[in-house]
């Protein structure tokens, strides 16, 4: 493979291009809608475009699992591997769309991709676009994520952006205006390492600011976060982009500068070189005032075509531009989508009843207003796949030829009392009951989707549904729940949410329960597979499931105590790391195979058997407790994890390289060191918490360290 271009011989080549244009077109090209540069040969170029789960928001495109639900698969191999297809797909797209002369949004290859947002909050409509509330699987995920997207040749496949930069998670209503607390030991425990992760490890070519602002600067004008950690501590040598229409908020929503040209200036000063808005149509106003330097204009400039000439846009020998259109959406990249979208499923509950016999099963009720949902299988950001199976789908084709019969009811509107307008209130529960009694087995598909749970309204969100008020399912989908278990058949709950919900009493009434998150467009196939056994289930949480709201602090306290799995104080619903399967596994031999000192990594080994009666993955998880210093998180912190494939009675060794940095603590002051010499390392198939043992009947192994 060819050596990949350097940030300095890129930037020498975009610093020769830009010195040949005018400080007014220099200042153009900092839009996100660059214009044509026609006597230079520079077309136009739109830098807006998303990839979240799939190519997004310009047409046909294969669409994976919503992020979230990529997260659970605690498969860093799998989802980069995902990410290169988006990327091969992206490169087609675009391939076509130059040739038509198309420089529409959503037809470049600067993807605005991943959001490694830590998901503090359960509430957080956002937060399904991210990987979970843990810091080191997000980084983890992250960078899989943006090496699937750059790729390992001379350009770049594509640009991945890491986002949104820094600690952002809501409240969705007051993104424009607020400001995120946070002291420095979240700062550096918490909120920053996932990004540092995509920053120095994965080399992101782009980071995206935040709307907010942390610690009284606004995110996209921040020195703190822009220059003096971005810059300086991580060495950044890409791109930084606002967020959409961010930059207006400094001096209409913040209140940090008094007019256009100030809040340009801040922006640009601080080191945001591409404006996603139109606050840098001011550029030259803010120019004219003093505001800003020509130096300012070019620097950004130059760091804008050194992206583009790594991306291979003013060369012909770029390795992807012979990437053919017949990629897009073809049944071997929607076979990896269906994949994920098993490997994305999480059984939180099982009595017994999964996997389905169909010898034993005569008729089948799926029943609520996300059993037949497109939208269901979506989350947001998402393209439009040419074929979607909802879970009815998916269930009715899996036992078409079977002589079971498959009765439907929408049972519910998926938040308004009634579906049809003029009829009166739960007008599709006495069909729901109908069903479940005509039924041997029934399959409630419950939730939400992006109309309740995502963004806030802007330009690029039809849907603005920002934030949960409650981590409860809407009443009218509560009460449909209710009535049908009542009538006393088998019931299977399949929730498709993006965020953690308080389904106490599914927990405790209904016989099983599968997590689906957005599942993709394949999802109701995948759902079908396995509710009938047809694999076995072993996605894992990425987020901690709250009995209710208790215990959280409030919604606009950015302090993390109290929250995820590392700090609560509360027994959980459903833990961090939590996931059944159809199988049962053994853990033995946990060891230490090296001399752990101050300045090595710790390499483990453990023995893991699959014990049950069905081939099933497993995610080993391996997690790190400091027993002395103050400075600890209050619980422990998930370290490893490995996704494996056992087949029935096989075991395997399975062995890690726990990085140094585990075992260190942030103080207060935000400095990050190793304050201790006694360690414990728990392996399990879960945390080492009482919750997760009582839940999975599968305790953890444990090995001392003292350096």
């Amino acid at each position: 493979m060819s050596k990949r271009m350097t940030t300095q011989q890129a930037e020498e080549r975009a610093r020769q291009l830009v010195e040949q244009m005018t400080i007014e077109e220099r200042a153009s090209q900092l839009r996100y809608d660059a214009p044509a540069i026609e006597r230079l040969n520079i077309p136009a170029y739109n830098w807006w475009n998303e990839a979240l789960h799939g190519v997004a928001r310009g047409g046909n495109a294969t669409m994976f699992p919503q992020a979230i639900g990529l997260a659970a698969m605690f498969d860093e191999d799998f989802l980069e591997k995902i990410a290169d297809i988006i990327a091969t797909e992206g490169r087609a797209k675009y391939n076509e769309a130059i040739k038509h002369g198309d420089h529409d949004i959503y037809k470049g290859l600067t993807f605005w991709s991943p959001n490694v947002n830590i998901f503090r909050d359960p509430r957080w409509g956002r937060g399904h676009e991210t990987y979970g509330e843990d810091p080191y699987l997000s980084g983890r995920l992250g960078v899989a994520f943006i090496n699937g997207l750059q790729g390992d040749g001379k350009y770049l496949k594509s640009a991945a952006c890491a986002k949104h930069f820094a600690v952002h998670s809501g409240p969705e209503a007051l993104r424009h205006e607020f400001d995120a607390i946070s002291n420095d030991k979240d700062m550096w425990e918490t909120y920053l390492p996932a990004f540092e992760d995509c920053v120095v490890e994965a080399e992101v070519e782009s980071v995206m600011g935040a709307y907010n602002r942390t610690n009284g600067e606004p995110c996209c004008g921040s020195y703190t976060l822009l220059r003096d950690i971005l810059r300086e501590k991580w060495n950044f040598e890409g791109h930084v982009v606002s967020d959409c229409w961010a930059i207006r908020d400094f001096h209409t929503r913040h209140f940090v500068t008094s007019t256009a040209p100030e809040s340009v200036a801040l922006a640009l000063k601080s080191g945001c070189d591409l404006n996603c808005g139109n606050m840098y149509l001011h550029i030259l106003q803010a120019l004219e005032e003093n505001l800003i330097t020509e130096e300012d204009i070019t620097r950004a400039a130059i760091r804008l075509f050194a992206a583009r000439i790594k991306l291979g846009m003013f060369d012909d020998d770029c390795e992807y531009d012979n990437i053919p259109y017949s990629v897009v959406d073809s049944e071997e990249h929607n076979q990896v989508s269906l994949e994920a979208s098993r490997k994305s499923l999480v059984l939180l509950k099982n009595d017994g009843l999964l996997p389905l016999d169909k010898s034993k099963i005569k008729s089948i009720g799926v029943i609520g207003p996300n059993a037949n949902s497109r939208l269901a299988l979506k989350g947001n950001y998402y393209g439009t796949p040419s074929r979607y199976i909802t879970m009815l789908e998916g269930i009715q084709d899996h036992v078409k030829d079977d002589d079971i019969r498959v009765y439907y009811s929408e049972g519910c509107h998926i938040i308004k009392d009634k579906v049809e307008p003029l009829a009166q209130k739960h007008d599709r529960l006495a069909e729901a009951l109908t069903v479940a009694e005509h039924s041997d087995v029934v399959v409630l598909c419950l939730g939400l989707d992006e109309t309740l749970e995502g963004e806030e309204g802007d330009t690029g969100n039809h849907a603005a549904s920002g934030d949960k008020l409650d981590l409860n399912l809407p009443e009218v989908q509560q009460m449909l729940l209710e009535k049908v278990v009542a009538v006393g058949k088998p019931t299977i709950l399949l929730l498709a949410t993006g965020s953690a919900m308080s389904i106490n009493f599914a927990d405790e009434n209904c016989n099983a329960i599968i997590h689906t998150w957005y599942a993709g467009a394949r999802g109701g196939q995948a759902i079908a597979e396995c509710l009938f056994g047809d694999f076995s289930p072993a996605g894992k949480l990425p987020v901690t499931f709250y009995k209710s709201l208790e215990g959280l602090p409030e919604f606009t306290d950015y302090s993390m105590k109290g929250r995820t799995y590392r700090y609560m104080e509360t027994e959980p619903l459903y833990p961090f790391g939590y996931g059944l399967t159809y199988s049962k596994v053994k853990l033995n031999n946990l060891k230490v195979i090296n001399d752990v000192t101050k300045e090595s990594d710790i390499e483990l080994s453990v023995e893991i058997e699959n014990i049950g009666e069905y081939d099933t993955d497993e995610v080993v998880q391996l997690y790190i407790k400091d027993n002395k210093s103050n400075f600890a998180v209050t619980n422990h912190s998930l370290c490893g994890f490995k996704r494996i494939h056992l087949k029935k009675g096989e075991s395997t060794t399975v062995e890690f390289t726990v990085r140094n940095k585990a075992m260190t603590i942030v103080d207060d002051n935000g400095d990050r060191y190793i304050d201790s010499d006694s360690f414990t390392i728990f392996a399990g198939i879960s945390q080492p918490d009482e919750r997760s043992l009582e839940l999975t009947g599968i305790d953890t192994l444990s090995v001392d360290i003292s350096l």
